[in-house]
């Protein structure tokens, strides 16, 4: 199994919602989301690091 990459989350309260940033470290790609802060930030983690895995895939099959 290939080793976890390093992701970094940022969290920023923007009215009634939270701001969420997830940056891969090792390629600087960045992708945000809004949610409501009531679903937790376990759960806005597990959902911005799923578009970054996405969005990450998709430049990967662009540019192969």
């Amino acid at each position: 199994m290939a080793a976890e990459r390093e992701v970094l989350f940022e969290f920023r309260r923007v009215g009634a919602a939270v701001k969420v940033t997830a940056v891969d470290a090792a390629t600087g790609t960045e992708v945000s989301l809004v949610g409501a802060p009531a679903a937790g930030e376990a759960a806005l983690k597990r959902l911005a690091k799923q578009k970054l895995d996405y969005v990450m895939a998709k430049q990967a099959k662009g540019s192969g």
